[in-house]
């Protein structure tokens, strides 16, 4: 191919390009489609909010070094200086951004920028002597690792935590509301135990509930030890210092813990444990959706339409359950960053490489996806009605799941010396495996086995909705 024969542009002749149109148009569906269902993660996990909580660890870094006298010749800020100087985190907007833009393009380097960002406003806080202040001793990762942990955590706890315990939340008032609906268990596929609704959604929200718990309990790490981790600048600089006790004073400050060892970076092994918890609750819920998804396609749930919607193209009859199948996708990208992210942060050639400053770009389409998800869910679930007539239905259509009640009160009438009680099992086997009994013929095996008075009257008032144990009552423990 002749070089002529090359061009840059992969617009197809005759089309306006795009990406060259002067309104934003997004590339991924989290900043377009989407973007309203996952806008609150915008203040937390956007590079926009990277830079403002930037800005925001220098600041306090700075304060926190002159509010404890750690470099000589320097005294404690006045309020206005300090009010002064958390200004410029708490006014950080779209012209910080265009601004911290613009000086990046110079640096060629994020921290950098935010570091003459800041040594940009002293002046005007009278605070311009004290220029060398900003960034002192450290190394970008410093701000980096503390900057991501602070932005984490409020996504966590003031985005992604509360909306998963709202779905949580959801499913079980769903098992309270069905708890005594008697409904057809299926293991295998196949007629099993019969079991309540209330209680199979119950489990659900038990399972989800202890991912939450372990999330809610997730540590979250910081540093600020300098380029190797051995406060080597530090003390170099000002070696009268316990820079120890003012590096973990300071990362606790910020609502973090403290990591004492670390290299560059700070080892971001909680994030990945974090993330392992987010996937698991993932995972936990796309179940969810399988099993809500099979439910309606045989008539246990049914959808209610919203007014105005089209369910198909073609077939007005339909009404899709789309919410379930968007967050099964949805869920499954999610994982699929998370898995990615918590692999790759456990790893950094010798004592740094950027192959995490990468992958952590990509931390808010893991959340974001999550979170899409949950709304979904959150939506489709709203949406159900329990169709108890169909769910009786099936029960009286599959008697010969008594056949697991009956072969076990003849093993213990045989126990008490009952005669005529051998081989429950097999004879039970012979009556049901791959035959559909009906109430009257099941009632007639019953009668002619010999059981004792008790054992067959208690057997003749058993129905595949009466055979539940005591699931009604195990929804309870969900309010422990």
């Amino acid at each position: 191919m002749s070089e002529s024969t090359h061009s840059t542009s992969r617009i197809p002749s005759g089309r306006v390009s795009l990406a060259a149109s002067s309104e934003h148009i997004a590339l991924g569906p989290l900043d377009g489609r989407y973007s309203g269902a996952v806008a609150p993660l915008v203040d937390y996990l956007s590079e926009a909010a990277l830079n403002r909580d930037r800005v925001g660890v220098e600041v306090e870094w700075f304060i926190h070094l002159t509010s404890n006298n750690t470099l000589p010749g320097t005294e404690p800020l006045t309020a206005e200086q300090q009010g002064g100087l958390r200004a410029i985190v708490s006014e950080f907007d779209a012209a910080s951004v265009q601004e911290l833009a613009a000086i990046e393009k110079v640096t060629v380097h994020d921290v950098k920028a935010v570091e003459y960002f800041i040594g940009n406003r002293l002046a005007a806080l009278g605070l311009d002597h004290l220029k060398p202040l900003v960034h002192f001793g450290c190394t970008s990762e410093d701000i980096n690792n503390l900057s991501y942990a602070v932005g984490i955590k409020g996504a966590v706890e003031d985005v992604w935590l509360p909306a998963a315990r709202t779905l949580v939340e959801k499913i079980a008032a769903m098992a309270e509301e069905n708890r005594a609906v008697p409904m057809l268990s299926r293991t295998h596929g196949q007629p099993a135990t019969p079991t309540t609704l209330g209680k199979e959604l119950a489990v659900t929200a038990h399972r989800l509930t202890r991912q939450l718990d372990r999330v809610a309990k997730t540590e979250f790490l910081g540093k600020i030890n300098g380029a190797t981790g051995t406060y080597a600048a530090h003390y170099a600089s000002v070696p009268a210092a316990d820079w120890q006790d003012v590096a973990k004073d300071f990362v606790e400050s910020l609502g973090l813990s403290w990591n004492p060892l670390t290299t560059q970076i700070e080892s971001h092994d909680w994030q990945a444990e974090l993330y392992a918890d987010m996937a698991r609750f993932n995972r936990i819920l796309h179940n969810l959706c399988t099993d809500v998804w099979s439910y309606i396609s045989i008539g246990y749930f049914t959808q209610v339409p919203v007014p105005g919607a089209t369910g198909s193209s073609t077939m007005p009859h339909k009404v899709n359950p789309i919410r379930f199948e968007n967050a099964e996708a949805n869920l499954e990208i999610s994982n699929a960053l998370l898995d990615t992210l918590a692999a790759t942060l456990v790893t950094s050639r010798w004592q740094r490489d950027l192959t995490d400053s990468s992958s952590q770009r990509n931390i808010g389409v893991a959340f974001g996806h999550s979170l899409l998800a949950i709304s979904n869910v959150l939506g489709g679930l709203g949406r159900l009605d329990t169709a108890e007539a169909v769910l009786a239905d099936d029960l009286d259509h599959n008697w010969e799941v008594l056949a697991e009640a009956i072969q076990m009160v003849m093993r213990a009438e045989a126990i008490a010396g009952v005669p005529g009680m051998a081989d429950p099992y097999e004879r039970l086997k012979d009556l049901t495996r791959g035959h559909r009994v009906d109430a009257a013929r099941m009632q007639e095996f019953v009668s002619g086995l010999g059981l004792s008075e008790d054992a067959q009257a208690r057997l003749l008032d058993l129905t595949p909705g009466k055979y539940i144990g005591i699931a009604e009552s195990l929804v309870d423990h969900l309010k422990k």
